[in-house]
């Protein structure tokens, strides 16, 4: 190898020294250069389960349809609960993971209150009293 590491090939026996030969039973970077500089058919040493003929095997057989769900017996092994802390973040704005206190509340500094009119129960965003595109003269 580049590296200067050596691996032992032994095609005969199908073993390598880097193991994924034996494991993958697909030829490895080292079986492929040992095939090429010997002039060996390298498709030889793939596994009789990678090919076509056997994939077609397993699909000879009938599937038998499952049935109406209402027939089916109740499930009474172990009840998986899903970790919510591995999912994928969702979209939008990140949760904030800060414990909150007394200054935090919202009832310490009143009710939110409009800048643009000053009434309660809406913010800047949303006021009625505010100029946007659909209020300049219809168009």
């Amino acid at each position: 190898m580049q590296d200067g590491t050596i691996y032992t090939v032994n095609l005969a026996q199908r073993h390598c020294d880097c193991g994924h030969f034996q494991v993958e039973r697909l030829p490895c970077c080292h079986v492929l250069a040992c095939c090429a500089n010997q002039r060996l058919d390298w498709q030889v040493y793939v596994h009789d389960v990678y090919k076509m003929s056997e994939i077609c095997k397993v699909y000879r057989g009938e599937f038998v349809p499952m049935g109406d769900l209402s027939t089916w017996d109740r499930y009474e092994g172990a009840k998986v609960i899903a970790n919510w802390t591995l999912r994928r973040a969702t979209k939008g704005r990140p949760k904030s993971t800060r414990y909150l206190n007394e200054m935090d509340s919202r009832d310490m500094c009143g009710p939110r209150r409009c800048t643009i009119c000053g009434h309660e129960g809406h913010s800047r965003s949303r006021c009625p009293q505010r100029a946007g595109p659909s209020s300049a003269g219809g168009h």
